[in-house]
């Protein structure tokens, strides 16, 4: 499954990719509590609306791919921009590994892709 967010950002690459790092992560999705541990810019673990897992970050063409790779529905998204059809927005754009969930959890990570706040990235 997946879902897709335009996010309200003036932000270019270079930017996206320097400040949203695994210790941000919690500044800008109120789905992501805490910081539990703090591996760098690009790996740690977070208690998140699903709870405590351990999070991975890549640097990727116009922004950045974050994964949980312990999830059992592989769960990752990606925040890019710089990109047609619209080069000035940020693309939140969310998957899982399954065709079909149960309607709480299709739910949750509505809610998840919803949280995202990048206007003090």
């Amino acid at each position: 499954m997946e879902f897709f967010r335009n996010l309200p950002a003036t932000l270019n690459a270079e930017t996206l990719q320097r400040r949203l790092n695994v210790p941000a992560l919690p500044a800008h999705s109120d789905a992501i509590d805490t910081l539990i541990l703090d591996d760098g810019p690009d790996a740690g673990v977070v208690y998140c609306l699903w709870g405590e897992f351990r999070v991975h970050r890549e640097v990727i063409n116009g922004g950045v791919r974050l994964s949980l790779p312990d999830c059992p529905n592989g769960l990752a998204w990606t925040l890019t921009t710089g990109h047609p059809p619209d080069p000035q927005a940020v693309v939140l754009h969310l998957t899982i590994n399954r065709q079909e969930h149960d309607p709480d959890f299709i739910e949750s990570l509505e809610a998840f892709a919803d949280s995202w706040d990048l206007s003090t990235v």
